[in-house]
């Protein structure tokens, strides 16, 4: 439709200069008509010859034909200066139905289809080939992997995770788990808005697995028992299961992931604590757990770890939501040091969760007073370690709130944040980009083969990345 409407602009600028320089047209019922003389003459001619020459024209009616048609005869007036003309008595283009023009389209008869020749893209260069399809799309890149054995391979090739690693992070994708599909994930990608739901062969079909942290395109599973560990490339399929704690604890845990460099090539690291003080840190190059030290007397127990809140990382320092008293727990997986921040919470401040943007400290919860109820986001002052107010949703999606128990669980927390918010009426899912401070709605999750939409259980955010390694 806006190629028809551009394409209509340009017929009336058409008409507008034959209004000045030529002789007017015979007018028809039709609105719009596309004029062209037969004879087209350089303009210094035109006006000496209008008196003795009497113009035949040709009418096309834009409405009759497809965009294409016209489009395709306007950039061939353009190019050659002047309008190409019709035969004298030619009838106006029939219309196409939309099967034939979609059959033309998809068997290439276009006019401007470009033939590759085999002699210049032959010799193509290997790293530059590679560099380019490093910048690919991840949905566009695994068509790609279906053309020949060549694309596909470049997954184990030893230069393409070079390239992949000097393309720009993008927006987060989110690994979700749905209420009636607990053993399978579904996967939104924001730039797309769609959802993807990928077959994970290698988790355990026999137990509940939950993710609860990422990093470097990796997510970290845990099961319900909180005692199995699982890492996993969502996109690749690549698993590793993670050897047996040493610390036999099975209480809840809250989880955080850090790599030791810019990807996963130089290994990562899992850190579980519990509530009593206890924790363990996993290294992915001696795959093993270890236990560098002991919980510093000035960290109050227990801990009292606010779980719905999953862990904050920022420049291999991992941060843990508390309360009594409110504020932060944070371990530096480079030194080891624990640390304890006091921070007071916001007033009527509900299912609170800790994000992060650019390594600032991000707060999202529910404000409720009253029977009004609004999802507020929070910056944390480094130099007052107090809370301030930085954005809210718009007014107008907090109506919907009003008077209803609405319950938040924040999905994502690394720059884009995905928030489900439900109650025994709605259930509404929306993204937040921190940075431009933009609200957007998610389409619903409704997985395959089924009509029923889905309540998002629990969820973690990870950077898509091909060449990540478990």
């Amino acid at each position: 439709m806006e190629g028809l409407a551009m394409l209509r602009q340009l017929i009336g600028q058409v008409q507008e200069l034959l209004e000045l320089y030529g002789s007017q047209p015979p007018i028809l019922p039709s609105p719009l008509h596309l004029l062209q003389p037969l004879h087209p003459l350089p303009l210094s001619q035109f006006h000496s010859q209008q008196q003795h020459q009497h113009h035949r024209w040709c009418f096309l009616n834009v409405d009759d034909g497809s965009p294409d048609d016209y489009y395709s005869l306007i950039m061939a007036a353009g190019k050659s200066g002047s309008f190409k003309m019709l035969e004298p008595c030619k009838p106006p283009l029939a219309k196409k139905s939309r099967k034939e023009r979609t059959r033309g389209k998809s068997s290439g008869t276009t006019n401007t289809a470009e033939i590759m020749e085999e002699q210049i893209w032959k010799d193509f260069p290997e790293d530059l080939f590679e560099a380019v399809i490093a910048r690919l799309p991840i949905a566009t890149f695994f068509r790609f992997r279906s053309v020949c054995r060549k694309w596909n391979s470049l997954l184990n090739s030893q230069s393409f995770p070079q390239h992949c690693a000097q393309v720009p992070q993008g927006n987060p994708w989110f690994y979700t788990i749905t209420h009636e599909n607990v053993n399978s994930g579904a996967i939104y990608d924001p730039s797309l808005k769609k959802w993807h739901y990928p077959t994970i062969s290698s988790l355990p079909n026999k137990m509940i697995i939950l993710p609860v942290a990422s990093a470097g395109g990796l997510v970290c599973f845990l099961d319900i028992g909180h005692r199995y560990f699982y890492v996993c490339n969502p996109l690749t399929q690549s698993f590793k299961e993670l050897p047996a704690r040493s610390v036999k604890v099975w209480s809840r845990v809250a989880v955080g992931m850090t790599l030791n460099g810019n990807s996963t090539c130089g290994g990562y690291k899992i850190l579980w604590v519990g509530c009593d003080g206890e924790f363990e840190v996993y290294d992915s190059l001696k795959n093993s757990w270890t236990r560098p030290g002991n919980m510093p007397l000035s960290i109050k127990l227990p801990l009292s770890l606010n779980f719905r809140s999953q862990a904050v990382s920022i420049d291999g320092t991992l941060y843990f939501m508390r309360s009594d008293p409110e504020g932060i727990v944070s371990y530096d997986m480079l030194n080891g040091v624990w640390r304890q921040d006091i921070i007071p919470a916001p007033l009527h401040l509900t299912d609170q969760t800790l994000a992060e943007c650019g390594g600032r400290i991000m707060l999202v919860g529910l404000l409720t007073k009253n029977a009004a109820t609004c999802v507020c986001i929070w910056e944390l002052q480094k130099m007052t370690l107090l809370w301030k107010e930085v954005d809210r949703m718009p007014n107008i999606w907090c109506l919907e709130f009003y008077g209803k128990h609405v319950r938040m669980t924040c999905l994502g927390n690394k720059g884009l944040l995905m928030l489900s918010l439900r109650s025994r009426q709605m259930n509404r899912l929306v993204t937040y980009n921190v940075s431009n401070r933009e609200w957007l709605k998610v389409p619903g999750c409704v997985v395959p083969r089924g009509r029923k939409r889905q309540w998002i259980a629990c969820g973690t955010a990870f950077h898509p990345c091909l060449t990540a390694i478990a």
